[in-house]
């Protein structure tokens, strides 16, 4: 038995309320034993991401025992997600009026990557998940160093096109593990994960890729799933479009001095742009080495490396536009039913303001007045 416990970018933050919703959450120790169960909290912030581990924060009265329970390194489980989060901050507050207060946080089991750097020079060249496999073997799964070694930690091919057929050219030494997958991913606009899984004897920390459905109108292989007011499920919104941090076309400088010094040009998904409606920016990529474990990479492979650089900075540096408002996901579409993270839906307001905006997060807020939840979407072009 496997159980799991788990260039634009257009921001829509909506909300949605829930009556009578009881979310319990189990406090599992490093052995994964359930020690004690959660069910009555002053307030929990929950969010769940796309390209990026998740967060949470427990925030309820003080007692000596949540505080013996509530250890750095347990694990948090909520049982209507595969998501588990880490316990990594423990605060108590003391007010004489109003009492003592115990503040828990932590993130996501993606997290764990953090705890891991890029130890030696590694050149990923060809089939991104095949890359993403060798930095996880070699810093995390079968480390030279066993010390290392994260135990039971397993990678889980994808068979998805989607994951399968993206490539990629990129050279690291010394970077955070998780700051370089997480880039590589949503560079390509797919996400990550990190579940804890039973096989029978053990558990395991499994690591996947997937890519979220496409529910949009452009395709007909998945139903819909829209938010429109004729459809009464956008309750208000707030509407932003700003070109203030855009760049079209990125100059990425390697090795070398002065006028030694290799560089590419790298232009945006909308091309590099010309006159005033070209926006440059320089990316600093000298760490990047054309020799690869005594071997002198060739200059096509090297200018790969360079424009993956420069392609991750551009993402960063693209259109914002912005809709915030109040969205109904508890009638016409249920989030977790009619669609989940990573997934494409169509978005329009009442001034006919249009989108195919993928779920990048969802933040559950649960306190003395309910249940919120507030997804966020950015726009796919």
């Amino acid at each position: 038995q496997t159980t799991e416990l788990p260039t634009c970018s257009l921001e829509l933050r909506t909300r949605q309320y829930t009556r009578g919703y009881n979310m319990e959450l189990l406090v599992l120790n490093e052995n994964f034993e359930s020690v004690y169960l959660i069910d009555t909290y002053e307030s929990l912030i929950w969010t769940e991401r796309y390209f990026k581990c998740g967060d949470f924060e427990i925030y309820t009265t003080a007692s000596t025992e949540l505080v013996a329970l509530f250890k750095q390194d347990y694990y948090i489980w909520r049982k209507d997600t595969d998501t588990i989060m880490i316990i990594e901050d423990v605060r108590i507050t003391s007010d004489v009026e109003d009492g003592d207060r115990l503040i828990v946080s932590g993130r996501s089991l993606e997290s764990l990557l953090d705890r891991r750097i890029i130890w030696k020079q590694t050149t990923l060249e060809g089939n991104l998940q095949d890359g993403i496999r060798k930095l996880l073997n070699e810093n995390i799964i079968s480390p030279e160093d066993s010390a290392r070694k994260i135990e039971n930690f397993i990678f889980e091919a994808s068979e998805d096109p989607t994951i399968t057929s993206l490539k990629v050219e990129a050279q690291y030494t010394g970077d955070n593990l998780y700051d370089a997958i997480q880039k590589l991913c949503e560079s390509n606009n797919i996400g990550f994960k990190i579940s804890l899984v039973n096989h029978i004897t053990k558990f395991s920390f499994v690591f996947s890729l997937y890519a979220g459905l496409d529910r949009s109108y452009v395709q007909n292989a998945n139903p819909y799933v829209v938010f429109s007011p004729k459809f009464d499920n956008i309750i208000n919104s707030n509407y932003l479009e700003s070109r203030k941090t855009l760049k079209t076309v990125a100059l990425v400088a390697g090795e070398g001095e002065g006028d030694a010094r290799k560089t590419v040009t790298v232009e945006g998904e909308s091309g590099p742009g010309k006159g005033v409606n070209r926006r440059e920016l320089f990316v600093d990529a000298r760490s990047i080495s054309s020799k690869v474990d005594g071997k002198t990479l060739s200059t096509s492979q090297y200018n790969a490396q360079l424009s993956q650089k420069g392609k991750e900075d551009l993402t960063k540096n693209s259109i914002t536009k912005s809709f915030e408002g109040e969205v109904e996901t508890t009638q016409l579409f249920k989030y977790g039913e009619d669609f989940s993270k990573g997934d494409i839906v169509q978005i329009m307001n009442e001034y006919g303001v249009e989108s195919r905006s993928r779920v990048i997060e969802i933040v559950l807020s649960d306190d003395v007045d309910g249940l919120t939840i507030y997804p966020t979407f950015t726009t796919v072009e």
